[in-house]
């Protein structure tokens, strides 16, 4: 989600591509509900000794610095970052080490961790594979050349741990830099396919092995994937691959949240860190998995996968590889699997932007899910036939319960129906729907004068078949919000 690709060319006689509108990188810096907007205000209790006597000094360079980053940046923020790995990044002291962040391009101004436009977030998971135990936690990420606002969080490792990282961010493109020349290697870190095209937000380390140890741990049942539960519209709660959650590139940015102190330094969020920090802010990563844990669950009665969260007292929290392993348990289909025409695998020629296999099924490594075959095995069409018939038949369907949630970007949506009509709505131009369906964007929004979103409507449609070599086309089950006959005309018309 969020604004998650460069702003490329398309393939030959296709409109380009637009960067997603829902919403700015300003926005989705939400919150969990409850704490949206919402300042840390718990008390510091009195401490004394030598290093709170230098603390002051320390923190008035810091703000120093950060105040004259901000005279130097740029109207509009740079939006390629880099991120510098620490050795042994799988370790407990690698996990422990704070990531820097800095612009790929001093050119085009600096990064700030503290710019809810270049944030950037790791989210590490753990697996025990002698207990079958699941533990997240969190690495730091703090500007290059600044000290944590807080000591992060030290742990021991069980014997045998798989541990694997994912990252998320707020700007355009993230790449990879190890501290040392090994950082990566050691870490079996992917930041894109090859001749650096980068995934754009997203990157991750050791995924590949994480997801096989924990799916052999699946076989042998030492793992124990929860069932979904029934949802308030009837239907099996949505996974990460259900077309009803899935946008123009799915299964992308992690849950991490930090904490930031007025003169820009960052620690990772914990209720100590609070207790330590008063008047810091969270700063969070908006995404995909995010908005189905902590949005999409909620308002449908349904509850996520969670594991202690290490670095916050055992705290439990969702994290992105529990999704996708329970969306791979118990998805039915149809199931949504990153295609070809996914914004992040595509790779730009010239004035184009080329659908790419590899590409696709490095980042389907990434998130546990079957590498594809051939090309038709990843079809854009399809995945957008699906989109439109399965997908947007259940956001309907589920309004009753959305219309009264609250919107993951108030400023760009009112409530969370509105922001899922808006983002149905972008992910179907940036995916092309409409030209590979021949079907006309089915999805009209109405904007108050504050340019916030608080109308919907939805043409319900069913698109041609599929050209030769797209795939199958997904029949439509009786029940659906299309009634049964109807072609490619507005069946219904549902206006929030």
């Amino acid at each position: 989600m969020s604004t998650e690709i460069p702003e490329l060319p398309y393939s030959p006689g296709v409109p380009p591509r637009h960067r997603k509108r829902y919403p700015s990188p300003q926005r989705w810096r939400y919150f969990l509900p409850g704490l949206i907007g919402i300042s840390v205000t718990l008390l510091l209790l009195a401490s004394v000794g030598a290093y709170f006597i230098a603390r002051p000094l320390m923190a008035s360079h810091a703000a120093a610095a950060v105040a004259a980053a901000k005279a130097a940046a740029p109207a509009v923020p740079n939006p390629n970052c880099t991120l510098i790995v620490p050795a042994h990044p799988l370790t407990a002291r690698g996990l422990a080490t704070p990531y820097s962040l800095v612009a790929t391009d001093p050119n085009q101004g600096p990064c700030n961790e503290n710019n809810a436009n270049q944030s950037a977030f790791v989210q590490g998971v753990i697996y025990n594979p002698t207990t079958g135990a699941f533990s997240v936690y969190s690495p730091l990420v703090i500007d290059k050349g600044t000290r944590p606002a807080a000591r992060p969080h030290t742990i021991n490792l069980p014997a045998g741990a798989v541990v694997a990282l994912w990252f998320g961010f707020n700007g355009t493109n993230l790449q990879l830099q190890g501290s040392d020349q090994n950082a990566l290697a050691d870490g079996s870190c992917v930041n894109g396919s090859a001749h650096q095209s980068l995934f754009g937000q997203f990157a991750y380390c050791n995924a590949p092995a994480f997801f096989a140890a924990a799916n052999q741990g699946i076989v042998a049942h030492l793992i124990q994937v929860p069932p979904l539960p029934v949802a308030k519209d009837g239907a099996p709660c949505p996974t990460m691959r259900d077309f009803s959650v899935i946008d123009q590139d799915q299964s992308d940015n992690v849950q991490t949240q930090y904490l930031a102190t007025n003169d820009g330094r960052i620690a990772q969020f914990s209720a100590a860190n609070q207790a330590k920090l008063p008047g810091a802010t969270l700063v969070a990563n908006p995404s995909d998995n995010a908005l189905l844990t902590h949005f999409i669950d909620p308002a449908l009665g349904c509850t996520a996968w969670t594991a202690p969260d290490l670095a916050n007292g055992g705290n439990a929290v969702a994290a992105l590889p529990l999704d996708e392993l329970q969306a791979s348990v118990d998805q039915t289909a149809p199931i949504a699997l990153v295609p070809l025409t996914d914004p992040m695998t595509t790779i730009a020629r010239g004035n184009n932007n080329l659908p790419s296999l590899t590409k696709t099924n490095l980042y389907r490594m990434g998130v546990d899910q079957i590498p594809a075959a051939t090309n038709h095995d990843a079809s854009g069409t399809t995945y957008c036939q699906n989109f439109l018939r399965v997908g947007m038949s259940r956001v309907v369907l589920d309004k009753q319960f959305t219309i009264h949630a609250p919107s993951p970007a108030p400023t760009q949506a009112n409530n969370l129906f509105t922001f899922l009509a808006m983002r149905f709505q972008a992910s179907y131009t940036n995916l092309n729907c409409a030209n590979l369906l021949n079907t006309p964007n089915p999805v009209k929004t109405v904007l108050n004068k504050a340019g916030i979103v608080v109308s919907a409507s939805f043409g319900l449609v069913a698109p041609p078949p599929p050209a030769r070599g797209s795939g199958p086309v997904t029949p439509i089950k009786k029940g659906t919000a299309t009634p049964v006959g109807c072609t490619t005309k507005s069946a219904l018309t549902l206006t929030a």
